[in-house]
């Protein structure tokens, strides 16, 4: 490497660092000291709780000891920023945080090593606080966040390193293979989880029907159609009786998508006379600081929390996770149900309670991943990302309630076509098999022809789904055809239920 190297020692660490911990510093720095590697690009990918905050800042200690260069760690959250800044002086690394309140940096100044978020730092080096040609390593935390790549081209003779769980964009038009050359994949959970560093989950899921979620500009499910699901007397009921089965006593964090929702938990829970306290990322900084000692010190402690808590968080003692929400993103999902895998004296297990259908979307929490798969090729893995969110489709918990008899409402159209074009039959039966089951759902739950047409009346907007699905699989089909065929659906919906329950009618009044 051209740089000019360093004799001066840092104060030696008393951190013990794992094997595997060892081996990939090893690995990422050997790749950092080839010729040429001033341009490196490296991305190094670790589960949670894995340490990876232990090791870029070993690394960031190893490169200025060697080669005498500054480095800079980019976060992009401000108690981030407050555990890297730790983790670099236990590692013996001189460090200073670039924040909103430092206005001016001396040329004198000292420090190897700066922390800063990203729109911080991009301020001072327009003000030219920061001379960007004595970098000689950045290292980016949470790597998979778009909104670092705006920075990495001002640092012309920096080498990168890029540190996350999950190698993989939300955004199809940045994907990280257009950032990062190569993949440095550490040890897998199932194997961290095996050798004692990891605690095993125990996963319990429940089928919750998604039907009213919408996604939004981001690609995920958006907070409005999240609270009037989650935050519904049905789902807050399913709730408790989950955290009462699984939970109970056990130190909690439950995530929800909007605030709204997590309130109403707070209120639920409460009534209920269990301890718990709410936080959002609007709570301001005082009171989070209290209710979070409160949940350490608090034994069977309940926290219900928004947009906080994924990241910058570490709290062992956590026995279960209960994801009350549906997401679409892979890394949101790792980095909720990392939050419960430290490892504890006396912990080697935690639960998971996914009441958001999270674990069929993307697999169980600890199961393998061919991450240089999905790094080579992040479109294949969007769109089959993008196919498991367009199939979720059941019908609200208000509406499933009034089918107490009824053991399977749903019905997906998709998958029945493709079954339908594969066995060679005609795609018509899709719709006839689709009507006999709404028709089974009405009469099962009925006691007169009246209370069995007022249901296939409630089924308005799933026949309407049905049938644009079915219309979606069909091709290219016109408005007016599928005006057509929702009519020709209900008229023999209606139908066929008031022949079933006039023959049902007919034979009571026999007997």
């Amino acid at each position: 490497m051209n740089l000019t190297e360093n004799t001066t020692m840092l104060p030696a660490t008393k951190r013990k660092l794992y094997y595997y911990q060892q081996q990939d510093i090893d690995l990422l720095f050997s790749k950092l000291s080839v010729p040429k590697s001033t341009q490196a690009r490296l991305l190094y990918q670790l589960s949670t709780g894995g340490g990876k905050t232990v090791i870029f800042s070993e690394i960031a200690k190893r490169f200025i000891q060697n080669f005498g260069k500054k480095v800079i760690v980019l976060t992009h959250r401000t108690e981030l920023s407050k555990q890297t800044t730790a983790a670099l002086k236990a590692s013996g690394v001189m460090n200073r945080v670039v924040n909103s309140g430092v206005k001016k940096i001396s040329k004198k100044d000292t420090f190897e090593c700066y922390v800063a978020m990203v729109e911080t730092l991009k301020h001072r080096i327009d003000d030219g606080l920061i001379n960007t040609s004595d970098v000689g390593l950045v290292i980016v935390d949470e790597a998979h966040h778009n909104s670092f790549h705006k920075l990495l081209g001002r640092f012309e003779n920096a080498a990168i390193i890029g540190v996350t769980a999950t190698p993989f964009s939300a955004n199809i038009d940045l994907p990280m293979n257009k950032f990062y050359d190569e993949l440095i994949i550490g040890e897998p959970i199932s194997s961290l989880i095996e050798q004692g560093f990891l605690a095993k989950p125990k996963i319990y899921g429940y089928d919750v029907e998604l039907n009213t979620l919408r996604t939004g500009i981001s690609g995920d499910f958006t907070v409005s159609t999240s609270d009037e699901l989650y935050g519904s007397q049905v789902m807050l009921e399913l709730l408790l009786h989950a955290y009462e089965s699984h939970s109970l006593k056990k130190k909690t964090l439950i995530f929800n998508n909007g605030i709204f929702t997590s309130r109403r938990v707070l209120e639920a829970f409460t009534n209920a006379g269990y301890p718990i306290r709410h936080l959002d990322n609007k709570t301001p900084a005082t009171e989070r600081e209290e209710i979070l000692k409160w949940y350490k010190r608090t034994k069977g402690a309940i926290l219900t929390s928004v947009s906080i808590l994924t990241t910058g968080f570490d709290e062992p003692g956590i026995q279960s996770v209960i994801l009350y929400r549906a997401t679409t993103s892979l890394t949101l999902y790792h980095q909720m149900i990392g939050r419960g895998a430290r490892r504890l004296n006396g912990k080697k297990t935690f639960n998971i309670i996914d009441l958001g259908n999270n674990t069929d979307r993307f697999g169980e929490w600890h199961a393998p991943v061919d991450w240089q798969h999905v790094f080579e090729n992040p479109d294949i893995y969007h769109e089959s990302l993008h196919k498991l969110t367009s199939v979720i489709h059941q019908i609200s918990p208000e509406l499933r309630a009034k089918f107490p008899n009824s053991l399977e409402v749903s019905f997906d159209v998709l998958e029945a076509y493709q079954a339908a074009i594969n066995s060679g039959q005609k795609a018509k039966m899709i719709i006839r098999d689709s009507i006999r089951q709404h028709v089974m759902m009405c009469v099962d739950n009925s006691a007169t022809i009246t209370e069995a047409l007022q249901l296939c009346a409630e089924l308005d907007k799933e026949i309407d789904f049905r049938v644009k699905q079915y219309g979606k699989c069909l091709g290219k089909v016109t408005k007016n055809y599928i005006q057509w065929l929702g009519e020709d659906y209900r008229s023999r919906l209606n139908k066929m239920v008031s022949k079933i329950m006039g023959k049902r009618e007919l034979l009571r009044t026999a007997v």
